[in-house]
């Protein structure tokens, strides 16, 4: 009986991915084809997403250390060229083409032009936040670009008579694809910017391909829009799509719908709101009225009750007790200065050296009213002063006889 090994499935995807990771041409493989159900992982930035063509579909996967470096967004539907690796997922026993780069296929000259475009019309100020016009809080009248047959006009014409059917919606129709489109889209807008009782214009249609959305990135239009005096409003395609005309318009809306609440408000709530503000209005009022007829009235009484003169005797008698008040306030004061004054005179009385010298002690001084505090200072025949409390008297030294200090007197 031939032998044969037994591979656990762990075991056998294992070995079928070193099978792929050794074949040359898939570790650097160019695959064309249309993406389908792409999913942007938002917790760590991985892309997921199939291509596909009319046999097959092949998974892919795009790692956010690859896909941050990609100079665009892949889109549901594009068909594309990715180039990467293919390998097994073990856990699953599928193989995948991993993504290192990936380029837009067919339209890959016209995304290189917008992007040129953008960075031209950005360098020149055109995207800059201090053009930007701020939209009317309460717009009268609306200039909408769209097509007239298109869902777009349907959603924005619906969104307004629901919440602000007291605005006017005036209607400019255009081709919003095509040649002809971004000159037709152009002309109406300087026929909107002409009316002058226009508040705001919105640009609007549905999502599309890069193609088909070709029109809102023509140069001609973005300077259109940029020297408009009246705000308008881009509302071309869906949430994921971007075009010149976004960034140099006032504002941008993900949709027609978005654009229709972003410029009218909420009719109810506004009526709500107003209401708010008359009740607020009556209050302020009558309480201003009530508290200036009181003024009045106070003011009206006093006119009939004090005469002048009044006033005038009334200012007399508080001069007066103002007087007897600050005659109060001095003598206390003074008496309090003199009883301060007398404790003090106590207190020098008794540290005062008289006091001491009348108990019989006395100081000598020399010729030079120094100070003798020690017979060791003494001479014979020196001219000495001998002060007494009551007087004092001048002496001449005959003997000088010393004390013999202990120790302890000399420390002293």
């Amino acid at each position: 009986m031939k032998n044969f090994s037994i591979y656990t499935v762990s075991q056998a995807n294992h070995y079928l991915k070193n099978l792929l990771l050794k074949d040359s041409v898939l570790q650097d493989i160019f695959v064309l084809g249309e993406i389908s159900n792409f999913k942007l992982h938002k917790p760590s930035g991985h892309m997921y997403f199939t291509l596909k063509d009319e046999g097959s579909i092949i998974r892919c996967v795009f790692f956010l250390s690859r896909n941050r470096e990609s100079k665009f967004v892949p889109a549901e539907g594009m068909s594309v060229v990715a180039r990467g690796n293919i390998s097994l997922y073990e856990r699953s026993g599928n193989y995948q083409l991993y993504v290192k780069e990936i380029k837009p296929e067919g339209v890959g000259d016209l995304y290189y032009a917008f992007e040129q475009l953008k960075e031209k019309l950005k360098s020149q100020g055109l995207f800059a936040v201090e053009h930007k016009k701020t939209l009317p809080a309460i717009p009268r009248c609306i200039g909408l670009i769209t097509s007239p047959s298109g869902a777009a006009i349907k959603d924005f014409i619906t969104a307004i008579e629901r919440r602000f059917p007291n605005v006017h919606v005036l209607i400019c129709p255009v081709a919003v694809q095509g040649k002809e489109a971004s000159v037709q889209i152009t002309d109406a807008l300087k026929k909107m910017d002409r009316l002058k009782s226009v508040d705001v214009v919105v640009i609007t249609r549905g999502g599309g391909s890069l193609e088909e959305l070709w029109p809102f990135n023509d140069e001609n239009l973005a300077r259109a829009i940029f020297e408009m005096e009246t705000p308008v409003v881009s509302a071309v395609g869906h949430e994921t799509d971007f075009t010149i005309a976004d960034f140099v318009a006032d504002r941008r809306a993900s949709t027609p719908t978005a654009a229709a609440e972003m410029i009218t408000p909420e009719r109810d709530e506004l009526l709500r709101y107003l209401k708010v503000q008359e009740r607020r209005l009556k209050n302020f009022l009558k309480t201003r009225l009530q508290q200036k007829k009181l003024v009045l009235d106070n003011f009206s009484r006093s006119l009939s009750i004090y005469h002048p003169r009044d006033k005038i005797n009334q200012g007399y008698q508080q001069i007066d007790e103002i007087w007897q008040r600050l005659s109060r306030n001095f003598s206390y004061n003074l008496k309090l200065k003199e009883s301060l004054l007398g404790n003090i005179e106590e207190k020098l009385q008794v540290l005062s050296p008289l006091k001491i010298m009348s108990r019989g002690y006395a100081f000598v001084t020399d010729e030079k009213d120094g100070i003798i505090g020690s017979a060791n200072c003494l001479k014979e025949e020196q001219e000495i002063n001998v002060i007494f409390h009551d007087g004092e008297a001048a002496c001449r030294v005959k003997k000088i006889k010393k004390k013999h200090l202990t120790a302890d007197e000399k420390r002293i």
